[in-house]
Formats: structure tokens, sequence, C-alpha cells
């Protein structure tokens, strides 16, 4: 029988907090900022347009729970920037490098479901000019940085592969050893995937997740959930009868989630080596705050791989694809004078003090110990060194889009 804990209540919120209650105490003088009113029904943006360049929305969640901020693209789908884990009563600053064209805002209750208050976002006109000097860094960090996404997808498209075939022939014990491994090049990139409309909630989506957006379950954790398989009496991640609604899968049921894990990375990678695939320096930026928002929003809590107790693979994961999208930037940051090099070394000195204290546990390369096994001593040990990083990194697109 799994008998992992329940989460502990608003034990998510309590992370989400604190990440979010660095910008709380530190709030834009930007006067310019567009504000967002967020309630659990509502997402109030004070304008409807702006002009093209860097646009800081300030997000003021007046709700019951925790709530998202999103940006998409004229198809209502591709999310162009995202803010998460914005806990109730905080204000917390987005920055975003939008070129002019038609957007959509809106806003997403507990994180789940559909788009609350999504209304069209208009940004016209041209971004500020920028120096030679300063169009070089940028150009090499995106060139960097759309290098890194290809390469880390390349390497999942075969790992899927093995991981999916040993699922499908019923080779339980090689597809467990495989599936933290597999995973690690996708959480590496995660907000990259996150932009394509519906790819990754196919791809990685968790039950509970699938549930409330009223969408089948596939993708990782579906497989994930035969391969470490509940016994009666166990629970979902949300208190719910791990059995209710659930039996194992079918040898013909294993090929049709098999197959389409495979053919949803497939499409995953086609997306990325496009020739016209690429990311603005904001995405980057952006990014690696996000990877580590998802490492306070499930890795911490030990939702994510709820039946694998996996969990610390991933945060490793995402907190190493943060400091390579950091790396990318950094000679940007650091070239925005006395404040933007001091920036940079106490991101640097945060990053150094958490990758210390997760080699206590392991490593990708030669395994963690399982979450089960992490007391909650350990676990607040660590999520103080990810709100540690949190703080300073939550103020690096200003910096980087010379926004601050």
């Amino acid at each position: 029988m799994h008998a992992r804990p329940l989460p502990l209540a608003g034990g998510i919120a309590l992370v989400s907090l604190a990440l979010a209650g660095c910008v709380a105490n530190n709030p834009t003088d930007d006067a310019s900022a567009l504000t967002v009113s967020i309630a659990d029904d509502a997402c109030e943006v004070s304008a409807d347009s702006a002009a093209a360049g860097v646009v800081t929305f300030s997000l003021s969640n007046d709700g019951s729970d925790v709530n998202e901020f999103e940006i998409l693209a004229d198809d209502k789908l591709r999310i162009v920037g995202e803010k998460e884990n914005i806990a109730p009563g905080q204000t917390v600053d987005y920055v975003a490098d939008l070129p002019a064209g038609t957007y959509y805002t809106a806003c997403k209750f507990q994180q789940v479901g559909s788009p609350v208050g999504l209304a069209e976002f208009t940004v016209s006109g041209e971004s500020a000019a920028v120096t030679e000097d300063e169009q070089e860094l940028a150009d090499t960090a995106v060139t960097n940085y759309v290098g890194y996404i290809r390469s880390q997808v390349g390497e999942l498209v075969p790992a899927v592969q093995a991981f999916a075939d040993a699922y499908a022939d019923g080779d339980d014990d090689t597809a467990r050893s495989l599936f933290a491994s597999t995973r690690v090049f996708y959480e590496r990139i995660e907000p990259t995937a996150e932009a394509f409309g519906d790819l990754d909630p196919k791809i990685d989506f968790r039950e509970v997740d699938a549930a409330a957006d009223g969408l089948d379950w596939t993708g990782f954790h579906r497989i994930e959930k035969d391969l470490w398989a509940p016994e009666s009496g166990d629970l979902n991640s949300d208190g719910t009868d791990a059995l209710l609604g659930w039996a194992p899968s079918t040898p013909a049921q294993r090929q049709e989630f098999a197959d389409g894990l495979v053919e949803d990375v497939a499409e995953l990678h086609e997306l990325v080596t496009a020739d016209d695939f690429t990311v603005s320096l904001s995405d980057i930026s952006n990014g690696a705050i996000a990877l580590l928002d998802e490492v306070a929003s499930g890795k911490i809590s030990g939702e994510e791989d709820w039946w694998s107790a996996t969990d610390l693979t991933d945060f490793a994961a995402n907190v190493q694809g943060a400091e390579v999208a950091f790396g990318n930037v950094k000679d940007i940051a650091n070239a925005q004078g006395d404040d933007g090099a001091a920036l940079v070394n106490e991101i640097d000195e945060r990053f150094a003090s958490l990758d210390a204290l997760l080699a206590d546990y392991g490593s990708i390369d030669t395994g963690f110990v399982s979450y089960d096994d992490v007391d909650d001593a350990d676990r607040k040990a660590l999520s103080d060194e990810v709100n540690a990083l949190a703080e300073p990194l939550s103020q690096l697109t200003s910096v980087v889009l010379g926004a601050s």
C-alpha cells in the first residue's frame, strides 16, 4: 500500500506566499505599470492596450485561493507569458516584452479549469531601439537558449520511446527505472512546453488537474499510476479514494497511452525545431522564475510524482533548467550597472546553496532518495532555500529588460 502522507492543508499556498511575498515587499515604482485585480471569478486589467516593448503588470490577488495570470496569443490557446502561484492577498509584478499584436489576458483560479476574465489586449507601435552591443548580447542569449531547448527535447524523444516501449510491453521494472530519468529532459524546459496550448496537459497533467479541467488523463502521470499501482485504502493527493474511477490499464490501453505520449513528445520536437521557433529575453528570464515556481507548486509538497515518490529528480531538473535560463541572460543583467552585477552575484550564490543542499539527497546521474524518506524538517529546509533564491530571481526580468 502507498502510504504517502497527504500534503498539509495550505502547504502549497505557504510556499507560494513566500515566493510572491518578495515582490509584494518591493512593489514596482513604474507609474506606467498596468494593474490586474484578480478574484476567484474575475481578472480585470486596468487597460486593454499598451505600447510595444516592456510591459509591467502589477498583479493583486484578492481572491480566496492561489491564482495565475496568463497572456495568450491571438488564437487564445498559446501561452505567451504567465505568472503562476499568486497567493491570496499578494501583489506581485510580472514583466513581459510584447511586440505589436493582439493578445488576450486571463486568470485561472486555483490554476486549473477554464480561463477567467478572458479579455482582448492590444499592443501597438515599435519597441524601443537598443544599442548594437545590447542587441548582440540579446541575440547570443536567444540563440543559445533556443539551442538548449532543442537539445533537451532531442534527448527527450528517444528517452520517451524507450520508456513507453517498456511500459507497453509490460516490463514494469524497466519502465519504473526509466520514469524519473526520462522526465528530466522535459522538466528542464517545461515552461516552453506549456506555451503550446494543450500539449503540456496531454504530456504532464496529474490526475487531479485533468479532472479539474475536464480532460482525458494521459501522459507521464497516467502511466506512473499504472507502474506504482495503488491498493485498497490508498488516497490520491487531494484525499480522494485512489481507486475511485480508476483501474489498472489493460494491455491495449497501455499501448494507447504509450503511443500517445510518444506522439505528443514528437509534436513538441517538431514545434521547437521549426524554422520560425524562437523565444524572447523575457521568455528566458521569466522561464527561470517559472521553473522555480514549478518546484514550489508541486515538488516541495510531494504532489507531482505522487505514486513514484521521484519528486527530487523533477525538483533538481527544474532547478537545473532555471540555472541554465539564468546563465543565458546573466551577461545582460551584469551590463545593467552595479545593481545588475549585485543581483547576478546574489542569484549565483543562492543557486550554489540550493544545489549543495540537493546534493545531500543524491543527483540526477546517480538517483535521489525517495521523497517519502524526506521528513518535514528536511522539506522545510529545501523550501527555505527555494524561497531564498526566489526573492532575487523574481527581480531578474525587470533588470534584464531595463524596466527596473
